[in-house]
């Protein structure tokens, strides 16, 4: 079949090479001056540093099978991201652990006596968090949330941590041990050499053809038996029925003559830094020996057409939207919206890339039986 891939990204790439094994003809085309999407690293010009170009891309899972899979074409190196957090006058680490409740507090305490004296902090009146705010009051009270959360949140969602869900805080984890690794998957690493050649393996196929600054056309579906779809989910449709909602990033590039902040990301939780985070990119390639270095400010604001979209926003105005895009979606015939952008979700890349086997797997079983592929693997809902 002729398969027409929207976006170089790993949706497009994971599907693209699946099916390409299995003797589709896979035509991958990308708005973008490369492959990667997002997650494109490059060195550098005039440090030499490889540097995560769209922001910090640190691969973390449990899913073993997706782990041999991104091993199976680059050398990963292991990575733990410890990152750290200045407030209110202070270096502290993140994410908060018996380390930074101690510092924070000037305390010497157990883990036993931290786990006591937080849940003295904590507001339990609070029951059923309705909120952000309501749910970091609810695990951590007032001065921990204020120093770490109010204005970092503010500033990367611009709005109140009122108006967004508990469930986002529930992510985040609190330790009463030392363990200051952000994640606490399995398996974590960083490519060697950067993404950008394990695209490069990825699409390595006779049966792949790669069309880089090339827009998306309607004639273009019309010459392919099935569409991929990994860019936004409103813009297949030509945002006919509005734009859905998004942050975007705005980075500011700076080099410096040493080591600029000894670690690879800084979060700054106070307010009036109008920054959300500094990241320093020879951190992220430890195995690498630089004397200088180059660091990216991270500003959050909100998407205008045009930008690169990150973070879907999803509270009631996009919701309702949402729905909408996905009737249309799903009245559609012959396409499949994938990845981050076509389903409007957060993922992470093994997310993403689990997904993206699951959803080439069923496409060739949905084609031994003769059986039209879904619009959407995983509902956006």
């Amino acid at each position: 079949m002729r398969i027409l891939l929207v976006g170089a990204g790993l949706s497009g790439a994971v599907i693209g090479r699946r099916l390409a094994e299995a003797g589709h003809s896979c035509r991958i085309i990308d708005s973008r001056s490369h492959i990667g999407g997002n997650c494109y690293t490059e060195r550098d010009a005039e440090t030499g540093i490889m540097m995560h170009v769209y922001g910090p891309h640190i691969f973390h899972t449990d899913d073993e099978e997706v782990w041999n899979y991104v091993n199976g074409f680059t050398d990963f190196m292991p990575f733990q991201n410890r990152v750290k957090a200045t407030a209110q006058g202070g270096v502290y680490s993140l994410p908060i652990n018996l380390l930074t409740i101690n510092q924070f507090f000037g305390k010497t305490l157990h883990p036993d006596e931290a786990r006591a004296f937080i849940a003295e902090k904590a507001d339990s009146s609070i029951t059923e968090p309705r909120n952000f705010e309501e749910q970091a009051l609810r695990l951590v009270g007032r001065e921990l949330y204020e120093a770490f959360f109010k204005g970092y949140t503010e500033k990367q969602w611009g709005c109140s941590p009122t108006e967004l869900p508990a469930s986002i805080l529930k992510r985040l984890p609190l330790r009463f041990n030392y363990d200051d690794n952000y994640f606490f998957h399995r398996f974590q690493g960083i490519p060697r050499d950067g993404y950008t050649p394990m695209f490069d393996a990825i699409l390595d196929h006779p049966n792949i053809s790669v069309e880089l600054n090339t827009a998306y056309t309607p004639e273009m579906a019309a010459e392919a038996d099935h569409v991929f779809w990994s860019g936004p989910l409103d813009g297949y449709f030509s945002y006919e029925l509005g734009h859905l909602g998004y942050r975007t990033l705005d980075f500011e590039r700076f080099t410096y003559g040493g080591d600029y902040q000894g670690c690879a990301v800084m979060n700054y939780g106070d307010r009036d830094v109008p920054y959300t985070r500094v990241t320093e990119h020879k951190h992220f390639s430890p195995w690498e020996s630089h004397e200088g270095s180059v660091c990216h400010r991270e500003y959050s604001r909100a998407a205008e057409p045009g930008d690169i979209p990150y973070y879907p926003i999803r509270l009631v105005t996009e919701k309702a939207l949402l729905e909408k895009y996905i009737a249309r979606a799903e009245a559609t015939k012959g396409v499949t919206f994938v990845g981050r952008l076509g389903t409007y979700r957060y993922l992470d890349m093994d997310v993403t890339i689990r997904e993206a086997l699951d959803t080439a797997e069923a496409f060739l079983a949905g084609n031994d039986s003769n059986e039209a592929p879904p619009a959407f693997l995983k509902s956006p809902r």
